[in-house]
């Protein structure tokens, strides 16, 4: 078999990544929408910003209502789509659960 034989994965559309990623963290149903972020509570927790091959997004250590620190990540595939959706379920389930 040669490489012709061999499907190349779609090329990641940022735009169309945003937008599966947005609709992935409405399920979420904790976080509300705020422009090109999100808040849990109040508070900004998650920003994201699509650019020409990437999303740069940006998801608050612990919230904040001032300023809250910031982790940065660029997703530049789909892996990395998934990946900063599983991150964000974890930290949102620890900072319900530090709220009881």
């Amino acid at each position: 078999m040669s490489a012709e034989d061999f499907f190349a994965p779609p090329a990641f559309n940022p735009d169309e990544a945003l937008q599966q990623l947005k609709r992935s963290l409405r399920d979420l149903r904790t976080l509300s929408e705020r422009g090109n972020g999100y808040d849990l509570k109040g508070q900004p927790v998650i920003a994201l910003a699509a650019e020409d091959k990437t999303i740069t997004a940006r998801l608050a250590k612990r919230p904040a209502r001032n300023s809250p620190e910031w982790d940065s990540f660029t997703l530049s595939a789909s892996p990395d789509v998934r990946r900063f959706t599983d991150e964000v379920k974890r930290r949102v389930a620890r900072w319900t659960e530090e709220e009881r």
